[in-house]
């Protein structure tokens, strides 16, 4: 037990004793003792009192009535209580403030809600991006305010792996990136970032590209006639025949390069496909196969198809994106992995939608390029020669820069396992919304 409590304890039994003695030496025991506890009662009464006064005080925090007792150690713990109190909220406002003071430093626009979707607050951002005002909009619903029906798709999925881009409200010339955080009790953080520069650069480089790609095409195809004329000439001396077959195979793959740049373009502004198009999938991985078997020549690679849906099943989409995806994938298999190397091409559905999986035991790489091989031009390795491969002229560099945007066309992803000396595995997954 407390020392102070314990002492007044100690002090009230010696009064109670003392009131005994007196009333003892009086012969009123029971008035002496009725009038003492009347008098202990009005003055706790008149201390309540006090306490009272002092909690609902203007000054309280000031001031603190004295006392003694009890009564005096109640009165300084409260004080102390409250002076803690009085500290914290004001460390707490300090942060706020601070916190708000950065937050409208910021250029991006954020915007906090609760789980309604009103608004609670937001920074100065948000009112030039979005158009807010602090008068008339706080506690409005920000869906009737951002009127975007991809908006309100998005703020009520509560999936926000990816972000939304969107026009502003506001001002509709500037294309905004949309992120959204849960917090709390489903109260959301709303960030929007201005990246009109940075789609109009993006445009600019598909339209470089593209048209590059374009005006390539052209002097190629005259200097693939060329070479092929002087391939067949009887009369070219031999020592000729060399640097003409070089200089044939780079043409090649000059032209494999165009065609898949054209093809990335095409893909990366074509946006989420609505082909209502029955697509027959087996048909498809069946030719797909087929042609990687000749593809892999003599190096003989076991490709096999594993199938768990009915021979008639079909998914909507586009067929030349799908085709063109996994071609790309199964392709790969077979150039990055040795001679009589297995590749197994596997199709099935579960809870989760539709996916098709393409698992080899080659090579395999660090884990650590899985981020980046879907950029343009990646490579694990571009020093690297692999032994026993069918990837000696190397490739375009845009395969699965080409099957990302595919699968992005098709609300898909792209999974990648592999590790070095044990094969890889990508496996591109579809939702349910792609089945017919």
């Amino acid at each position: 037990m407390h020392k102070r409590t314990t002492s007044h304890l100690q002090m009230l039994l010696w009064g109670l004793v003392l009131l005994v003695i007196i009333g003892l030496i009086l012969g009123e025991l029971s008035w002496v003792l009725a009038a003492g506890l009347f008098a202990y009662l009005c003055w706790s009464i008149y201390q309540s009192v006090r306490l009272h006064r002092w909690l609902y005080s203007s000054h309280k925090e000031n001031t603190i009535p004295e006392s003694y007792g009890l009564w005096g150690d109640l009165f300084e713990g409260l004080y102390q209580i409250q002076y803690q109190n009085h500290q914290a909220q004001a460390q707490l406002k300090s942060m706020i403030g601070r916190v708000q003071l950065s937050t409208n430093a910021l250029k991006d626009a954020v915007v906090m809600t609760n789980s309604e979707g009103a608004m609670d607050w937001w920074n100065n951002a948000a009112g030039d991006l979005l158009g807010f005002r602090r008068e008339t909009d706080r506690g409005q619903l920000i869906s009737n305010l951002v009127r975007d029906p991809s908006f309100k798709h998005y703020f009520t999925s509560k999936n926000y792996v990816a972000p939304l881009e969107i026009n502003s409200p506001h001002k509709p010339n500037l294309i905004l990136q949309v992120n959204i955080t849960l917090f709390g009790q489903d109260d959301r953080l709303v960030f929007a970032r201005d990246i009109t520069r940075i789609q109009s650069l993006e445009q600019m480089r598909r339209d470089f590209v593209s048209n590059v790609s374009h005006d390539m095409r052209t002097p190629l195809t005259v200097i693939r006639g060329y070479i092929e004329t002087l391939q067949d000439a009887p009369e070219i001396p031999k020592k000729w025949q060399r640097p003409l077959n070089a200089m044939a195979d780079q043409t090649n793959r000059m032209e494999i390069l165009i065609r898949d740049l054209l093809l990335l373009a095409k893909y990366e502004t074509a946006g989420q496909t609505d082909a209502k198009k029955c697509i027959q999938i087996k048909p498809m991985l069946t030719l797909i196969c087929k042609d990687a078997e000749v593809f892999s020549g003599e190096q003989q690679h076991s490709i096999k198809l594993d199938y768990d849906l009915d021979n008639a099943f079909c998914m909507k989409g586009d067929e030349r994106q799908l085709y063109s995806a996994f071609s790309n994938i199964i392709y790969n298999a077979v150039k990055y992995t040795p001679a009589s190397g297995d590749i197994r091409v596997h199709f099935w559905q579960d809870t989760r939608g539709l996916h098709l999986s393409v698992k080899d035991n080659g090579l395999g790489f660090d884990p650590v390029h899985i981020p980046h091989l879907t950029e343009r031009f990646y490579r694990t390795d571009p020093s690297r020669a692999y032994p026993g491969c069918n990837n000696a002229n190397g490739g375009s560099g845009l395969g699965l820069a080409i099957v990302k945007h595919v699968l992005i066309n098709h609300n898909g992803s792209l999974e990648i396992h592999s590790e070095e000396g044990k094969g890889s595995e990508f496996i591109c997954h579809f939702p349910f919304s792609v089945s017919a």
